[in-house]
């Protein structure tokens, strides 16, 4: 995935990381997993005192400083394969239209989201007459371009949603809500529900699907649709920085489908897409918990082996990364960061860079003049790089080196890259 074979952490850093593979102590926060309710659940991940937020967007650097903080320790149910932060606190989580998690600004994400537009109208056939629901819709993109496209009504909820933002002609079509779903919301009919990078913010997960459930009742001819990180490629990757506070749960195929399973739902398609970074699952409803039928969903074994050498893999990262990162240094290097969502917020958690970081850049201008939560480093806009001038650009996800490397040239910039 790498444009360079040097990654990890330096040897010069300091990461925060504490890993083992040990049972939990009589003082976790949690010894029962939230997906199937089992008691077998071990402990292999630690990290101590990161941001309780990662895309939150603080306009001075002293509130971001001083944002609350808390600790990962990951649990693995060797039950069903689920993974969760068992000391995470949601008192801490502070979600609101300050939240900036929107991706619409790459083109490379935008032609992710037309792949799955047409897929999701052809394959459900959605239409005007129809209803869609999409719980933790963000600032509404999709649901926005699936009711432009299909012409179906549309109905998002999401305490971040902004208003200002939606300019669309199936406007008439559309509700928008800015609350989190609940119980209350249970009287809310649609014909396909969505829910895309939402589920692994939610600690009770198990109580979330069944809420789903209960809401569709008997309308059996509703279709689902879940969208959501992939934890086996971050277990096989040793990718450390896609985990964060705000994410306190993480599943693949198999624990995902097992979930819904449980539930009540029937899982008809499981699959990755986005260079396998993303988990999707569609299901509908059935009368009672239903068995496992797709291949995909039996990898209890294999995620148990990537468990098993996660630290391993973190450590050959953090140790890659360090050497990298080291050499620049020596050499007087800059080093600039591109994209600055959660997985920047995790990695400078782990590293202690110095002069040698000139900038934080992302493409998306309602962060731009704010400050990571933590750190405090400012957010700026790629055109700020045309007077830094790095030397190493740090590619938060290799996805979009293409069209970074593309964005830097246009500015008469040649950066090394390392792609994470």
């Amino acid at each position: 995935m790498s444009e360079n074979s040097a990654l990890g952490t330096s040897s010069h850093a300091r990461p925060l990381i504490r890993a083992g593979s040990v049972p939990f102590a009589a003082e976790s926060a949690a010894t029962r997993c939230p997906s199937c309710g089992g008691a077998d659940v071990r402990g292999f991940y630690r990290v101590a005192n990161v941001p309780a937020h990662s895309c939150l967007m603080f306009s001075t650097r002293q509130a971001a400083l001083e944002f609350p903080r808390g600790d990962i320790e990951l649990g693995f149910c060797r039950g069903c394969g689920f993974i969760g932060n068992v000391r995470f606190d949601p008192a801490l989580e502070r979600y609101s239209p300050a939240y900036e998690e929107t991706q619409a600004y790459s083109p490379r994400f935008l032609r992710f989201l037309d792949e799955v537009w047409d897929d999701q109208i052809a394959r459900f056939e959605l239409g005007p007459g129809m209803t869609a629901l999409e719980i933790g819709c963000g600032k509404g993109e999709f649901l926005v371009g699936l009711c432009e496209r299909s012409g179906c009504a549309g109905i998002g909820l999401d305490p971040g949603y902004r208003p200002e933002r939606t300019r669309t002609s199936a406007a008439e079509r559309i509700e928008f809500i800015r609350d989190f779903y609940g119980p209350k919301y249970s009287h809310l009919h649609a014909d396909y529900v969505c829910c895309r990078h939402t589920l692994e913010h939610i600690a009770p997960v198990l109580d979330f699907v069944r809420l789903v459930r209960e809401t569709i009742g008997e309308r059996r001819h509703v279709n689902v649709f879940f969208e959501l990180p992939d934890m086996e490629r971050v277990l096989q990757q040793g990718a450390f920085w896609d985990i964060y506070y705000e994410h306190c749960s993480y599943f693949t195929r198999g624990s995902l489908a097992r979930l819904f399973r449980s539930a009540g739902f029937d899982v008809h398609r499981l699959y990755k897409t986005y260079d396998d970074q993303y988990l999707m699952l569609e299901a509908q409803p059935a009368a009672r918990p239903t068995d496992a039928l797709l291949p995909q969903e039996n990898d209890l074994a294999t995620v148990t082996s990537l468990v098993a050498r996660f630290e391993r893999q973190v450590k050959g990262r953090l140790e890659s990364l360090s050497d990298a990162l080291a050499r620049h240094r020596d050499r007087g290097h800059r080093l600039a960061i591109w994209g600055s969502g959660s997985k920047c917020v995790s990695l400078v958690s782990a590293l202690a860079l110095g002069p040698e970081l000139v900038a934080v850049v992302d493409v998306n201008p309602h962060k731009h003049g704010k400050f990571l939560a933590g750190s405090g480093l400012e957010i700026v806009s790629p055109d700020a790089l045309r007077t830094l001038r790095p030397e190493v650009v740090l590619v938060m996800n290799s996805i979009y080196s293409d069209e970074i490397r593309h964005d830097l040239a246009a500015r008469s910039l040649h950066p090394e890259l390392i792609a994470l």
